[in-house]
């Protein structure tokens, strides 16, 4: 009975050593597991901007590792023309009163337009900022006639569907005001078709895929720059995003599978007997605050 009496301190130490080396084990693997199943953290990805159009791919994640980009970039000296405030406000002013002209046109002329515009207006979306510099962007132009109709044919076809069972009454009401349908004739008469598609990621010359980081944000200030350039010539466009129709575009359009439709602008002149909604916009209290 001693000899039980002296040990029992020692056993009731062993178990308690036992214990706590089983919880220990017990809590790494539970912390390994967390950390293992916890996504990695992509701040620069907006959640609210992530389309649900693409086919579901098994892709694997991109390589958190540096990715083998130049570790220095050199700067330059930079400088910009500097105007008196007088001609500032006049220059303002002017190109504010030029873009406010800009109008989404849905009656566009088959009537032809250079080339080599198109090629100036897209170079000019091209300057966009860009997160990380990694110009995240695809601009697909399209010409040929069939090629033009089969996209037709795409929107029209999943446009139908949208307006009849996917938008909701409350959507389609608000567009019976603009008097637009799931008809798309723009989409055979407009001389060119820019589709953007926008780079979810790209790849890097050992074949890894390199991150495009806030891609969507990226593209879409390259597709406001080429509004106005497009503006700028004179040419008319309606912005338009095909809702269900990005995964068929692609496809038809030999993209690969890291590109995803962002927009679809017809280009051309407006027909003479264009017509736009009588619309007016926001006064500036409306859209700044000052603080």
């Amino acid at each position: 009975m001693a000899l039980f009496s002296s040990l029992t301190p020692a056993f009731i130490a062993i178990i308690c050593v036992l214990i706590g080396v089983i919880l220990k084990k017990s809590n790494g693997e539970k912390e390994k597991c967390e950390t293992k199943s916890k996504p990695l953290s992509h701040p620069w990805v907006d959640e609210d901007l992530k389309d649900g159009t693409d086919h579901h791919l098994e892709e694997e994640e991109v390589d958190e590792e540096w990715q083998g980009l130049e570790e220095n970039v050199a700067h330059v000296p930079f400088f910009v023309e500097r105007y008196p405030e007088a001609e500032m406000i006049k220059r303002s002013q002017m190109f504010y009163d030029f873009l406010n002209k800009r109008r989404s046109v849905r009656f566009l002329s088959d009537e032809p337009v250079p080339r080599e515009v198109i090629d100036n207006v897209i170079r000019t979306a091209g300057t966009s900022p860009s997160g990380a510099h990694t110009e995240p962007w695809t601009f697909v132009v399209v010409q040929d006639p069939d090629l033009k109709h089969k996209i037709r044919e795409i929107v029209e076809e999943e446009e139908e569907i949208n307006y009849k069972k996917r938008m909701g009454d409350r959507w389609v009401n608000d567009l019976k005001r603009l008097r637009t349908n799931w008809i798309k004739e723009y989409l055979d008469t407009a001389p060119y078709l820019i589709l953007i598609f926008k780079q979810v990621y790209g790849r890097l010359p050992n074949g890894k895929k390199k991150t495009h980081y806030y891609n969507e944000i990226s593209v879409s200030i390259a597709c406001g720059i080429l509004l106005a350039a497009l503006q700028n010539v004179g040419l008319c466009t309606v912005t338009s995003t095909p809702l269900n129709c990005g995964p068929q575009l692609r496809v038809l359009l030999q993209r690969p599978a890291n590109e995803k439709l962002l927009l679809l602008l017809p280009v051309g002149y407006p027909k003479k007997d264009a017509t736009v909604p009588a619309l007016t916009r926001k006064p500036l209290e409306d859209i700044m605050v000052v603080m």
